[in-house]
Order: C-alpha cells, then structure tokens, then sequence
C-alpha cells in the first residue's frame, strides 16, 4: 500500500500533463509552430533564471521558478487568453479560480495549499518575485513576434500602443530589461513589423 500524499502526487502529475495541450497563439520563435503552455512555462522559468541579475531588488529566484512553472496550469480547465484578446479580461478570472481549487487540489492539502497561494500571489502582482514573475511572462511574447517578423501583432492587426501597454509591466521591477522592451518595440515600429497608432 503506498501512502494517500504520493497517490495524490501522481494523479497531480498525471493531471498537469494535459497542459501540453493548451496552445497558445503566440509561435516559437523563427517559427509557424504555436508554443504550448508547457513551453512556455519552461522557457519563462528559464528566462527568469538567466535574467534574475536584472531584477531592480533582491528576488528569490527559486519562489520566481514555481510562479512561472504552476502559473498557466489553470488553463487546463479555463484555456488560454491571448494577451490581445479584446472580449476576454486577460487578468485573473473566476473560471481561473475554479481551476485553481481543481487542480491544485488533486494534491495533498498543505502542499495545495502552498501551490496555490503562490498562483494568487502571481495574480495579485504585488511582491518582487511576482513582478519578476510577470515580467518574464511578458518579455516572451514580445521577443516572440519580433524573431516572426511581427507574428501575431500581423495577425491579429495589433498595434503600437497596444503592445507598449502589456509591456509597461517591467519598470517596477526592472529598468535595465525595461528599457531593452521599449527599445524593441521602436525598433519593431521603425521596421514596419508593428503597426504605429
């Protein structure tokens, strides 16, 4: 007989393999392939490991890690928004919560618990590592659609303001990558791969 927490680990796993599933709109880079959630919560988390030294403040690296690992599993039940969306608030929705309790539940309590106040502290975007956090979620897309040539800023006619908007997240925790993100997002304009307002 093997104890109730490791039964309740493995259907855990079992579970979050679904997110190789969720595909997201933005593609690989230099690619036509879409990124799965699984992707992106691996190149997110090692982005952050790479690019920690830039954060403005002293960030636990690791509690960063988990943030970016557990942060899209609620899209297995709720599904991907795409950072453009127009009809869908990208920011956290009570369809993300329910899946949140879900998923996060499959686990043993105490460690639900914890996966689960670090999904919230993510949402709420209030402490350095969540910011970092955040950070990294948004740089991806935008080196993204810069590697593809505009990739889904062209296809879903997206504009200048628009993205310096989803963008604006990186001054409160990180100048230096701050400006680099504004720089490219001229530099796309410039280039004619980003639509100006």
């Amino acid at each position: 007989m093997y104890p109730k927490d490791l039964l309740q680990q493995i259907a855990f796993i079992k579970e979050i393999d679904k997110i190789k599933y969720i595909e997201r709109r933005t593609k690989l880079f230099n690619s036509d392939r879409r990124e799965n959630d699984a992707e992106h919560s691996w190149h997110l988390a090692l982005m952050a490991l790479v690019l920690a030294q830039h954060a403005n403040e002293p960030i636990d690296i690791l509690k960063v890690i988990k943030m970016l690992l557990i942060h899209d599993l609620v899209e297995i039940d709720a599904g991907d928004t795409f950072l453009f969306d127009t009809t869908k608030n990208h920011d956290n929705t009570e369809e993300e919560r329910t899946a949140a309790a879900r998923i996060f539940g499959l686990l043993p309590e105490k460690q639900a618990e914890e996966f689960k106040a670090i999904w919230e502290e993510f949402e709420a975007r209030q402490t350095a590592e969540a910011k970092f956090a955040r950070s990294m979620d948004r740089l991806e897309p935008l080196l993204q659609n810069v590697s593809n040539k505009g990739g889904t800023w062209q296809e879903f006619n997206v504009g200048y303001s628009q993205v310096l908007q989803k963008q604006n997240v990186h001054e409160a925790i990180s100048t230096t990558i701050d400006h680099y993100a504004k720089e490219l997002i001229q530099q796309s304009v410039e280039a004619g791969i980003l639509r100006k307002d």
